[in-house]
């Protein structure tokens, strides 16, 4: 479950920095009142601890099993 979560707020924080890159558009920004503010520096945050939650995905990847023939 938290992982499922981290992957979709990661998912957003890769989308709202394509989106900056692309169009100089901060989506978070414009959704919550601006990057200062308290809620947006939060749904900030919450991203970057998700995309360090993945990293440990990286490392401890379930392997489905191999089906023989």
């Amino acid at each position: 479950m938290l992982d499922t979560l981290a992957l979709i707020l990661s998912i957003i924080g890769c989308a709202n920095w394509g989106l900056v890159g692309i169009f100089q558009f901060d989506l978070v920004a414009w959704l919550f009142g601006g990057s200062d503010q308290l809620i947006s520096r939060i749904v900030y945050a919450l991203i970057g601890l998700a995309g360090l939650w993945c990293i440990k995905l990286l490392f401890h990847r379930d392997r489905a099993p191999e089906c023989e023939p």
